[in-house]
């Protein structure tokens, strides 16, 4: 059972009934804190939801009163739920028709078009002429690797620069609701975002094998997310806010 906790006019959680029978008996909770799960009609005191963790335990804690240290913002049941496999390949699907557009655009500043139809018309006319195919073949590599280093470092900064953000996501993972956390559940470092990139370009061209271990690892990390230190989770960073959580039943606190 899931559990929200409601204190001074905030919702906190869910949380797992077992971290907060934990947090009654060692003060972090207390009985007066309002409780609320999913069948119940309204908010109750966890001294009334949860009467058995609380025996035992002194009523009147000394010298810090129960119940004033801060709840955490991200739960352990949070923690646990992992994006799978096909999801996050669908939202990778969709940040790349987003950079499609840019790197078109790319593409056309740098001529790459002009390129590969000369390209294509030297070697339908070469006729066994290797200098006029070499030449073909220098020019579109001279108007290609520019375009490509262009739009490497655009989609570069488009992951890194998003998931490092309040978002904690692409677009892609933001339309899906997903987020990309460190190991804590917290907003990672830009610095990290952009080393969990580097090493994704890596994973994709070594036989897309370090993406593909999204499929089999027990926290569904890809080569990238271990080598950084991050999860891809269900839900979006703006439902874990310190104020935004949200419940069912009515709630004054």
């Amino acid at each position: 059972m899931e559990i929200w906790i409601g204190r001074d006019g905030e919702r906190h959680g869910p949380y797992k009934e077992e971290d907060v029978r934990q947090w009654l008996r060692s003060g972090r909770m207390s009985g007066s804190d309002l409780g609320w799960y999913e069948g119940l009609a309204d908010w109750q005191p966890l001294s009334v939801l949860l009467p058995d963790a609380l025996s035992g335990v002194d009523a009147a804690p000394a010298p810090v009163a129960a119940g004033t240290e801060p709840l955490p913002q991200t739960t352990t049941a949070a923690l646990e739920d992992y994006a799978g496999f096909w999801k996050r390949v669908a939202a990778y699907i969709i940040d790349a028709i987003i950079l499609w557009i840019p790197s078109t655009i790319i593409e056309r500043l740098f001529n790459v078009g002009a390129a590969k139809a000369v390209l294509e018309q030297a070697t339908a006319s070469a006729a066994g002429d290797p200098h006029l195919m070499i030449a073909a073949q220098q020019a579109y590599v001279a108007a290609i690797w520019p375009s490509l280093l262009v739009s490497l470092i655009l989609a570069w900064l488009y992951f890194a620069l998003m998931e490092s953000s309040r978002l904690q996501a692409t677009l892609g993972k933001l339309a899906l609701g997903m987020r990309v956390t460190d190991l804590n559940g917290q907003r990672i470092a830009l610095s990290r975002a952009l080393l969990r990139y580097g090493v994704k370009i890596i994973s994709f061209l070594v036989v897309f094998i370090g993406v593909l271990m999204v499929a089999w690892t027990a926290r569904k990390q890809g080569l990238h997310d271990k080598a950084a230190g991050t999860l891809v989770l269900n839900g979006r960073a703006s439902q874990f806010a310190a104020s935004g959580n949200t419940a069912g039943g009515s709630f004054s606190a």
